[in-house]
C-alpha cells in the first residue's frame, strides 16, 4: 500500500476543564509500522510559518482515564491547546508505555510499586528503556507536507530520531512540568535515565 492520506475529518474537541478547539484529524494509509496513528491538525498557522508539532505517545491511562502516575494527561491538554495558538499538528503515536504496550506497561507499575523506577521495571521485563520508533511520525509530517517543524517535547530523543528522519527541527521548545507526589518518582527517572528537560520544583 502506497504512502498517502487516507481520510481527513474534522473534529470538535472539548476537555474536562471545559477548554474546547476543533481538530481535523487525518488518517494515513501505508506507515512503516502498520499502525493507526493519528495527525491532528490544529489552529491556523500564518502562511509560510514554521508549525508546531508535538508527537504524542498514546497512554491510555494518562489519556483516558487521568491516571496521575505520569503526566502524559496534562501534557496533551497543554499540547492542543499551544498548538492551536500557533497552527500546526499533534501527531498521536500508538506506542503505548514507550512502546511496550498496555499490558507490559501496567506489569512495570507493578515492579515500581516493589520499588523498581520506570526504566528499571522495563528492563526486568526485557524489554528497552525506550522502544518507540517515530519513522511513521517522520512519513506523516512528509505527507502533510511539513519539512521543517518546531517541536514541543522534553525528550531529547523525538529531536534526534526526527532529524536522522530527514524532518528539520528548528527548534524545540519544553511542555510544561506536571508533577505531582503521585509522579514525582517518574518525572525524576526520566531527567537522570535519558535526559529529559524537565524543571522538577524542588518542593515537589
Amino acid at each position: 500500500m502506497s504512502l498517502g492520506i487516507r481520510s481527513r475529518v474534522t473534529v470538535p474537541l472539548k476537555f474536562a476543564d471545559g477548554y474546547a478547539t476543533t481538530a481535523e484529524v487525518i488518517t494515513f494509509d501505508g506507515l512503516a509500522d502498520g499502525k493507526e496513528h493519528l495527525a491532528l491538525a490544529l489552529g491556523s498557522p500564518a502562511p509560510g510559518s514554521v508549525p508546531l508539532v508535538r508527537p504524542h505517545s498514546e497512554c491510555m491511562t494518562g489519556d483516558v482515564f487521568g491516571s496521575e502516575r505520569c503526566d502524559c494527561g496534562p501534557q496533551l491538554r497543554e499540547a492542543v491547546e499551544r498548538i492551536t495558538e500557533t497552527g500546526g499538528y499533534l501527531l498521536y503515536l500508538r506506542q503505548e508505555g514507550r512502546g511496550i504496550g498496555l499490558y507490559a506497561k501496567l506489569d512495570a507499575y507493578a515492579l515500581q510499586d516493589l520499588g523498581m523506577d520506570t526504566y528499571e521495571a522495563n528492563r526486568a521485563l526485557g524489554h528497552a528503556d525506550d522502544e518507540r520508533d517515530y519513522t511513521a511520525a517522520a512519513q506523516m509530517l512528509s505527507v502533510l507536507g511539513v519539512t521543517e517543524v518546531d517541536l514541543l517535547t522534553n525528550n531529547p530523543d523525538k529531536a534526534t530520531q526526527l532529524r536522522t528522519l530527514g524532518v528539520d527541527v528548528r527548534a524545540v521548545q519544553p511542555t510544561g512540568v506536571h508533577a505531582s507526589d503521585a509522579n514525582v518518582r517518574y518525572l525524576q527517572a526520566k531527567v537522570s535515565h535519558t535526559a529529559h528537560t524537565i524543571d522538577l520544583p524542588l518542593a515537589v
